[in-house]
C-alpha cells in the first residue's frame, strides 16, 4: 500500500492560512530540500480544488520561464495530479485529473493502486484533516516557522476528537524553522497525574 505524505507551511502558533504572507522571509536552501524531497519526487500528488488552482496558475509559467524553479514546475507537470472537488472541473494543466466519488473510499484506492513513490499532498488542509480523521494520511510533514501570525485558520480545528501523532523525526534550519515529520500513533501513551508526578524531581531530605 502506498503512502500518502501531506507538506504545510504553519506558523508558531498553529497558522497555515496565506503562508505567502508571512512565509517567504524564511524560505533557504534546506527548505527548498525538504519541499522537494516531499512534494516534487512524488509521481502523484492530491490536492484540493483551491491548492491546485493556484499551483495550475503558477507552475505551468514558471516550468515554461526557465528560471531557478523551473525544474520544480517540471515535476510537478509531469506528476498525476489529483484534485478533490465537489464541482465539475476542467484542465489545462497537464497529468491532472478529477477525483471520482466518496473521499475516503477514492483514497483508499488510490493507495492501493500500485506507484513508485508516496503519494504526496501540498496545502489544501481540509482535505488533510479528513485523511488523517479517516486513518490515511500516513505522514505530516510540518515547517513550523518561528514567528505567531495571530489571525487565521489552524490546521486543528476546535471540538474535534484527538489525533495522537508520534515524532518520527525533527530538523533544525539555520533561519530557525522546525521540520519536523509525524506519523499516526496507534499506541499514544495514557495517564493522569498520578502517573507523571512520578517522573518529577524529588526534593531531598534535609
Amino acid at each position: 500500500m502506498r503512502k500518502i505524505t501531506a507538506g504545510l507551511f504553519i506558523s508558531l502558533d498553529g497558522v497555515i492560512d496565506n503562508p505567502q504572507d508571512w512565509h517567504f522571509p524564511y524560505f533557504n536552501d534546506e527548505m527548498g530540500a525538504a519541499v522537494f524531497a516531499q512534494l516534487a519526487t512524488a509521481d502523484t500528488v492530491l490536492l484540493g480544488r483551491k491548492t491546485y488552482d493556484s499551483f495550475a496558475g503558477a507552475w505551468p509559467d514558471r516550468e515554461a520561464a526557465g528560471g531557478p524553479d523551473a525544474s520544480m514546475g517540471k515535476a510537478l507537470g509531469d506528476a498525476r495530479k489529483i484534485v478533490v472537488s465537489n464541482q465539475s472541473l476542467q484542465f489545462t494543466w497537464r497529468n491532472s485529473e478529477q477525483l471520482e466519488g466518496d473521499l475516503v473510499k477514492a483514497v483508499t484506492a488510490l493507495k492501493n493502486e500500485p506507484g513508485a513513490t508516496d503519494i504526496a499532498m501540498s496545502g489544501s488542509v481540509s482535505i488533510v484533516r479528513q485523511l488523517l480523521a479517516a486513518g490515511l494520511l500516513d505522514e505530516l510533514h510540518l515547517l513550523v516557522h518561528p514567528i505567531a501570525v495571530r489571525k487565521g485558520a489552524r490546521l486543528f480545528e476546535e471540538g474535534e476528537p484527538p489525533i495522537p501523532l508520534r515524532l518520527v523525526s525533527s530538523t533544525t534550519f539555520a533561519t530557525g524553522v522546525l521540520h519536523l515529520i509525524y506519523t499516526p500513533d496507534e499506541s499514544a501513551p495514557t495517564g493522569a497525574y498520578e502517573d507523571a508526578r512520578e517522573h518529577l524531581p524529588q526534593a531531598e531530605n534535609s
